[in-house]
């Protein structure tokens, strides 16, 4: 495709012109399409462009495996700020490691600094384009609902924002049975608990559809504006319409601050009340009125479904994408081929010399076989190379699902935790507005107290001074269970918000012992990269001074008539 220089649209590649305002098409999209990145990934074909960056298929050159390959626009490399966010994307993701995000295989810099990532290769359509097609039906929506509430869940047990949920970085593969495969994409504005470096004073980022209203006030947003954007994707899933529609900006972020969601059922009848529940609760204003975290959303969404008698999708992806995982073996290369011509030169020499070969073609002969052999040799220890490398990686993707496993199985019970302490945190308020309430009730009771107590001079034993006491006695005792009661509720809130923090604790020390485990496992990847490239760059010199061997041994050959099926046969086999 051909982008316009003026307005961006884009164009067939057989275009010349923008048709609307005549502007000269530039063949941006394409710029990449038959080139290799880092001796590594051949660039094949345009899968699709964003604002910042353009997708392709690619294939890893030496292990033969398919991939995708993400290359930031050239505008943008020269921003340091955007080229830590891209580089952020690629780290944010890998490190989530789930079967609902996308897998991010590697990252770096191509010959002219231009940044890159290699991601898996998903075949199927994003949910935007699903939602284009009409509201999705209960049976559908759900289970993509429940994958995308498990990775948000995984991301944000790892303290990592998304802060740009959409339907268009939603992919939806579909699973060898016909179901949805849920892929969250495009980590590139996420926001990491343990990197906040990136965000100025008065940057606001995201797509105003689906920005929480603390997004639009505050650029400190956590996890619950993460939780909005979700119940806005939900609500557009199960009616085909956003919940709020403006004709600009500054509308939208009015209505995401003021005006309340309208009833779900009212579009779709066919929705649960529970499901409309929890996205009208999802929607919330207020952060603390939302739900206490994705693992909860997914808990509900799980219930929902079994009580629609809707089946609940694999937690666990037992499918091996094409591209992921080294080849067990190298795939055919010129190499073989170079062994066949090998035997084709030496042919020629006994055909035009018979035993009387001239010792100067004798060496070039020569030459070119132990070439041959240097090539072989090369590619015998780059494939060595590739399987520890490829082992390297397979290290770090296990180790990322076992800490995975545990940080979810320990956000499961943070969840359940923050729930309980949520609820005794309310319970506690309450009791503290009863005792206020209660005590205003003693202090009541004690004027009166005081006033029978002047009106007797306490001189006589009066029924109004008696019951002004029983009274008061009342009241203290009411005071005295009431103040029990909050004593009790403050601990139990209390208990509970350690509870929090402990698993929290215990998060954050699986957090940084998986840093620690693929800081050790990036230097050993990097070092066997490096390796691996001076292998391919040296394979390519020996390959480079192969071939002129091989031209300048031919050179005298090619006049001798008794030759010329072999040349043919040496070009057909080139062919």
């Amino acid at each position: 495709m051909k982008a316009c220089t003026k307005c961006g649209l884009h164009y067939p590649n057989d275009s010349t012109f923008c048709f609307v305002d005549g502007a000269t098409l530039d063949p941006l999209l394409d710029q990449h399409v038959g080139t290799t990145l880092s001796g590594r990934y051949l660039i094949e074909d345009v899968l699709g462009e964003g604002g910042m960056a353009t997708v392709y298929r690619a294939r890893h050159k030496l292990v033969d495996r398919p991939c995708a390959v993400k290359i930031l626009n050239p505008s943008l490399s020269k921003d340091r700020v955007v080229r830590e966010r891209f580089r952020r994307e690629a780290k944010a993701a890998q490190r989530l490691s789930h079967p609902n995000i996308i897998e991010i295989f590697d990252q770096g810099e191509s010959e002219d600094g231009t940044a890159y990532l290699v991601m898996e290769l998903l075949e199927g359509t994003s949910l935007a384009h699903a939602i284009g097609e009409g509201p999705m039906p209960l049976g559908r929506a759900l289970p993509v609902m429940i994958q995308i509430a498990r990775a948000l869940a995984r991301a944000h047990d790892f303290g990592v924002v998304h802060r740009d949920l959409k339907p268009e970085n939603v992919f939806l593969s579909r699973r060898p049975d016909g179901t949805d495969l849920a892929k969250l994409l495009d980590f590139g504005i996420a926001r990491s608990a343990q990197d906040a470096r990136l965000t100025s004073a008065g940057e606001v980022f995201g797509t105003p559809q689906y920005m929480a209203p603390e997004r639009i006030t505050s650029i400190d947003a956590g996890a619950p504006s993460d939780l909005y954007a979700l119940g806005v994707l939900f609500y557009e899933m199960l009616t085909g319409v956003l919940p709020f529609d403006a004709p600009d900006i500054p509308t939208f972020f009015l209505k995401h601050l003021k005006e309340p969601a309208p009833p779900v059922r009212k579009l779709a009848p066919t929705t649960p009340e529970a499901l409309e529940r929890l996205l009208l609760d999802l929607m919330a204003k207020d952060p603390r009125e939302r739900p206490v975290d994705a693992h909860r959303v997914h808990g509900e969404l799980v219930a929902i479904a079994r009580a629609a008698g809707v089946a609940v999708p694999p937690d666990v992806d037992t499918e091996e994408p094409s591209s992921r995982g080294p080849a067990p073996t190298l795939p055919p290369v010129a190499i073989d081929r170079w062994a066949r011509r090998t035997l084709v030169f030496a042919q020629m020499l006994t055909t035009a010399y018979g035993q009387s070969a001239p010792p100067e073609l004798m060496r070039l002969l020569e030459a070119v076989r132990v070439s041959v052999r240097e090539v072989t040799r090369l590619r015998s220890v780059s494939l060595g190379e590739q399987r520890d490398l490829g082992a390297l990686e397979q290290r770090g993707r296990d180790g990322r699902q076992r800490f995975g496993f545990a940080v979810d199985a320990l956000g499961v019970d943070a969840s359940r935790a923050r729930d309980e302490a949520r609820a005794a945190t309310a319970a506690s308020a309450k009791h503290t507005a009863s005792v206020e309430q209660v005590r205003q009730g003693v202090l009541l009771a004690q004027r009166e107290v005081v006033t029978w107590e002047g009106r007797s001079g306490m001189r006589e034993p009066s029924t109004g001074l008696r019951d002004a006491y029983t009274r008061a006695a009342k009241a203290v005792e009411a005071w005295r269970v009431a103040r029990e009661a909050q004593v009790a509720a403050e601990a139990l809130a209390a208990g509970k918000t350690r509870e929090v923090a402990d698993l929290e604790f215990q998060i954050q020390e699986l957090r940084t012992a998986l840093a620690s485990l693929e800081s050790g496992i990036e230097a050993d990847v990097a070092r066997g990269q490096e390796r691996l490239s001076e292998l391919d760059r040296e394979t390519d010199r020996t390959q480079a001074e192969l071939l002129r061997l091989a031209t300048e041994f031919c050179a005298p050959l090619r006049q001798l008539p008794a030759l010329g099926a072999l040349f043919r046969e040496l070009e057909a086999d080139a062919a």
